[in-house]
């Protein structure tokens, strides 16, 4: 798969924050951009006394900075050794994509996520006579992107209230979600503000339609810069009850969503009153 890299600033900048001697210099990129489910690199090199040359060597990888930072990745890089040798626990997801022997740190994520989104620091140590180690202070800001996925959609609420139908994005940009009817999108009081899910919020949304009706097709259309998505809503109306007590009637609603052969069912039992959130199922 293709690494996906964005230098924002011409060329790289060069990064402070060393100890020992003043020679030492570090450079990295302000900003890598990458897409979901794809490698990135995230580049990191620098110079340093040719003394150090054959002195032992410790790299590291943070995301964040300060008492929350999170180590990702640390190796030691040994003399005459042809590769920087992890931690036994390391994540295999993280890997050194360059040779330190070569003033090279720049670090590989396989299969970046959304959840990768953040600020990476790059660390090297010289452990010789003179323990030596300099850091990225600036950091390289990471942002993956991702066109926009529909995550669920249900049907809330029944009775007096009427029905709300709840469609779950996810997407980096955050997408734009709109609701279409048989022919018009749909406006006005009929939609709900969009809220989103919590900290992940930056890329997850919530978007609803009020007073769903029964025999209609509503569909739930999410868009960014990468893509759209849409998922249409079947809403079947409810069958009358039998004249002995018996079982409600269990189908009640049929999703289909627009993805080429993608079928995906949406069933809920009982028709009582109120009907509450249903699971979608993929056939």
């Amino acid at each position: 798969m293709t690494s996906f890299l964005l230098n924002l600033h011409s060329g790289f900048s060069p990064a402070a924050g060393g100890s020992g001697d003043d020679s030492w210099s570090m450079q990295v990129q302000a900003e890598v951009r990458g897409m979901d489910g794809y490698p990135v690199v995230l580049p990191c090199t620098f110079s340093h006394p040719q003394h150090s040359q054959h002195s032992l060597l410790q790299v590291m990888w943070r995301l964040g900075h300060g008492s929350a930072a999170a180590i990702l990745y640390r190796c030691t890089s040994r003399p005459g050794a042809a590769a920087c040798e992890p931690n036994p626990q390391q994540d295999q997801r993280y890997r050194l994509e360059g040779n330190p022997r070569e003033h090279d740190l720049s670090l590989r994520i396989n299969g970046a996520t959304l959840q990768d989104n953040g600020r990476y620091y790059c660390r090297v140590e010289v452990q010789g006579r003179e323990h030596v180690s300099f850091e990225d202070k600036m950091g390289t800001r990471l942002r993956v992107e991702a066109p926009p996925k529909i995550l669920a959609m249900s049907v809330e609420g029944g009775g007096p209230a009427g029905f709300t139908a709840v469609c779950r994005v996810q997407g980096s940009p955050l997408p734009d979600v709109q609701w279409l009817g048989p022919d018009d999108p749909l406006e006005g009081s009929s939609l709900a503000p969009s809220q989103a899910l919590g900290s992940p919020g930056r890329y997850r949304t919530i978007s609803q339609l009020r007073d769903v009706q029964p025999g209609q097709r509503y569909t739930c259309s999410a868009s960014n810069p990468l893509g759209r998505e849409q998922a249409a809503l079947f809403v079947l109306r409810p069958r009358p009850p039998p004249p002995a007590a018996g079982p409600p009637p269990a189908l009640l609603l049929l999703l289909a969503a627009a993805l080429g052969t993608k079928l995906v069912l949406l069933v809920g039992v009982g028709f009582l009153g109120h009907i509450k959130t249903f699971s979608m199922t993929s056939v």
